[in-house]
């Protein structure tokens, strides 16, 4: 059973590049974090690039894809770590918060699912539980629109800060939290029940 805290909810943007559409025939290349307050106070940042998982292959698909991402590509793989260090760093990181970490991403079934899984593989524990925020449910709750209509092209400009969309983990991570704390001021401003 959750236990109530007093301590404050931290958003934790989080943004992975991976060579593949699941976690253990494929890897998790790399993983962004961004700590958020409701505010958008960005608080504080994680990164790592992660050697690739024994025995595991890039999808063929998705290295297609990568081909066109080199700039992003050649970022991922630089000072990569062994996963069991980039999850215990992430781990130690995340329980340093000074709150409750809140898993936020786009889309969250992706993120989560890679992160989850190399939390518990190689660090033992989460302290995301078992639940994250998703940003496009969110939209579609805030544009009272069909999901088709609630994608990234639909939402108002005034969500956005002009940060770039990379690929390199940090850098999306950085401008998804933004982007989420923008929406959370919105529903907000709108007040109970409005979305």
């Amino acid at each position: 059973m959750a236990q109530s805290t007093d301590k404050p909810e931290i958003y934790v943007s989080v943004d992975v590049e991976t060579d593949g559409p699941i976690p253990g025939p494929h890897s998790m290349l790399s993983i962004g974090c961004a700590a958020y307050l409701p505010d958008k106070t960005l608080l504080a940042t994680f990164s790592a690039n992660l050697e690739t998982l024994p025995g595991a292959s890039g999808d063929p698909k998705t290295m297609a894809w990568w081909a066109t991402e080199k700039l992003a590509w050649e970022a991922c793989r630089k000072d990569c770590v062994p996963p069991e260090k980039a999850m215990h760093d992430c781990l130690v990181w995340l329980k340093a918060l000074p709150g409750v970490p809140v898993f936020v991403a786009y889309p969250v079934t992706f993120d989560f699912m890679f992160v989850h899984w190399y939390l518990m593989r190689f660090a033992g524990e989460s302290p995301f539980a078992h639940s994250g925020l998703d940003m496009r449910t969110l939209a579609m709750a805030l544009l009272n629109a069909d999901w088709q209509r609630s994608t990234k092209r639909h939402m108002p400009k005034s969500w956005f800060d002009p940060f770039p969309h990379t690929h390199v983990a940090l850098d999306d991570a950085i401008e998804q939290g933004a982007l989420f704390c923008n929406m959370l001021a919105e529903l907000r401003r709108r007040g109970p029940g409005a979305a």
